[in-house]
């Protein structure tokens, strides 16, 4: 998206937050500060841009706040989860400095969803002051989830000159958005939704097969590959994902100014089935579609020697759900578009030697 002037950032605008509800609070309501004082110095003592959910926006909001702050758009417990995994005791403090200075431009709170553009890409208000009750997902979601999920949701990641892959059906001719699959619930983690350590905990939601969706794909529908087999050992995606983009070795540094920054391999983009490093109840597939993530063993080097002493503790080849669902997939054109296809499989020969043992449990040893 691009950016904004610096004025855009900060002008209120019309009179449409002046009549909104938000207003009759007043500035300190929300962004703190002392009132009733000449001293400009000490009138803004205490001022915050981005609000505390719990001190401010809890005051209305008490159900979602309590449970927001708990979810992984606010604590970003994900990345904890996955950078224990690959740690120790010895080196977690220093990878901590790591992590605060990279990783938490991602966390997100009421106003940066709400109000404003996320802080991450630069920031910006969406409509004035004016609070956005639903949000615009192509300039909120897709501000953090932009390079992923909307390249491969619209159909912008390009496959050759001139020539791009097809977009998402469920956006064309779909033309759906964000909410109409990732609920309200889901996001501020109310509901049944439960506390989560990472984005694939809990139930598979949202599911192709929901209520609502593609709940008459069963055995005897009317498509051959829906039989009982192929329903209960692949995920949707094995069959009607189109190929979608990977991304390798991420490294962060600092800049001479102390500007953090980082810096990856090119990306690719492929299909690639595994075995499923998360089957359960929820998941029970024996293949899925896997993605592989951006990390490396020194890819928090700058800040110290071997601060992933268990790097081998998690695949580098993950659980996938892309955004680019086709009716008709290169490996569902006909049976030998997938049975026997080593290109489309997580075999060894397709996992970088020093990422072998970590996706060991991913790895496909004898291709069906």
């Amino acid at each position: 998206m691009p950016p904004l002037e610096a004025w855009e950032k900060v002008f209120i605008g019309d009179q449409g937050f002046l009549a909104s509800y938000h207003a009759r609070l007043g500035c300190i309501a929300c962004h703190g500060g002392t009132p009733q004082t000449d001293d400009m110095e000490a009138a803004h003592q205490g001022v915050v841009r981005d609000p505390d959910p719990q001190q401010r926006c809890a005051l209305c909001h008490g159900e979602i706040v309590q449970a927001h702050v708990n979810s992984l758009h606010y604590d970003l417990e994900g990345f904890i989860t996955v950078l224990s995994d690959r740690s120790d005791a010895a080196h977690w403090d220093q990878l901590m400095v790591a992590y605060n200075n990279h990783c938490t431009a991602c966390h997100a709170t009421c106003g940066q969803c709400h109000v404003s553009r996320p802080t991450s890409t630069g920031g910006g208000f969406l409509a004035g002051h004016v609070a956005k009750g639903a949000p615009p997902p192509y300039l909120t979601c897709t501000g953090c989830h932009g390079s992923r999920v909307e390249d491969e949701y619209k159909g912008q990641n390009e496959r050759a000159e001139g020539e791009r892959y097809p977009a998402d059906v469920h956006y064309n001719p779909g033309g759906m958005i964000c909410e109409d699959c990732h609920t309200a619930d889901e996001m501020h983690g109310t509901g049944t939704q439960g506390d989560f350590t990472h984005r694939y905990d809990g139930l598979a939601t949202p599911s192709c097969t929901q209520e609502g969706c593609h709940e008459d794909v069963a055995p005897g529908d009317g498509i051959a590959q829906h039989d009982e087999i192929h329903l209960q050992r692949l995920q949707c995606q094995v069959c009607h994902s189109a190929e979608y983009k990977n991304c390798y070795n991420c490294h962060v540094q600092l800049s001479e100014e102390g500007t953090p920054f980082f810096r990856t391999d090119p990306s690719q983009m492929m299909v690639m089935i595994g075995r499923n490093p998360i089957q359960n109840p929820a998941r029970p597939w024996e293949f899925v579609v896997l993605r592989h993530v951006p990390v490396a063993r020194d890819s928090f080097s700058f800040y110290g020697e071997d601060l992933l002493p268990n790097f081998d503790a998690r695949p580098t080849w993950t659980y996938a759900t892309p955004h680019n669902i086709q009716r008709v997939t290169p490996q569902n054109r006909s049976c030998d578009a997938c049975h026997g296809n080593e290109a489309i499989f997580l075999t060894e020969e397709n996992v970088a030697a020093d990422e072998r043992e970590a996706n060991r449990g991913v790895i496909v040893y004898e291709v069906p």
